[in-house]
């Protein structure tokens, strides 16, 4: 059993299937969540009762993300933080293009040690505002984690995704109901949402992602 699962019992077969989620990206997503074990309570970007769940809460959560992901391009991630999802995303997939958006300055900076620590040449961080941000760069797919409700997060990124892009939205267990008050902004910026249940390897919890997909005006 590997020592990044000492947090509880798992089955051989969850181990491999969380190798099998990042496949050659494994390794430096290992990297990543030793640096965020070893750092993150101390430097603010996880709290203490993160630290023994990080692969199931954080990691494997943020997963969920990737067979959504194009097949080449760019990824932008929103109020990146920590790196979840964006991080993530650049281990698992270093033929893409990742730009790491987030405002706070010290988070810019863990971002950049862990970028360079890790040897990650896909990722550039761009240490400003999403609303800063319109009309100077739009992404194949832009990305979001816990930044802001449906509604408020397309008014944010709408101007940030390519004409035939998307963003993608992870979620919890309200998902579908955030998609239902989001109509109006659906509507306003041309865009289609479908919700995705994705069952985590580790504990069989669920994360949904909402995709919105652009559509003809």
């Amino acid at each position: 059993m590997l020592s990044w699962l000492r947090s509880k019992p798992v089955s051989e077969e969850a181990t491999e299937a969380v190798h099998s989620l990042f496949r050659t990206g494994f390794p430096a997503v290992e990297h990543f969540a030793h640096m965020l074990s070893e750092e993150g309570e101390e430097r603010g970007l996880i709290g203490p009762r993160e630290v023994s769940r990080i692969w199931s809460r954080h990691i494997v959560n943020c997963a969920a993300l990737l067979p959504y992901l194009p097949a080449k391009g760019s990824v932008l991630d929103v109020g990146s933080g920590a790196g979840l999802p964006g991080i993530v995303i650049a281990c698992a997939r270093p033929d893409l293009e990742v730009f790491l958006v987030e405002a706070m300055e010290r988070r810019c900076q863990w971002l950049d040690e862990v970028r360079s620590e890790i040897g990650l040449d896909n990722v550039e961080i761009m240490c400003a505002r999403s609303e800063d941000l319109k009309g100077k760069i739009r992404a194949d797919v832009v990305t979001a984690r816990a930044v802001a409700s449906l509604d408020k997060l397309i008014r944010l990124t709408s101007k940030l995704i390519a004409p035939h892009g998307r963003l993608l939205a992870l979620k919890g267990k309200r998902a579908t109901e955030e998609v239902e008050r989001a109509a109006t902004e659906l509507r306003r910026y041309h865009l289609d949402a479908s919700v995705h249940e994705v069952v985590s390897v580790l504990d069989g919890e669920s994360t949904y992602v909402v995709e919105c997909s652009r559509v003809s005006s």
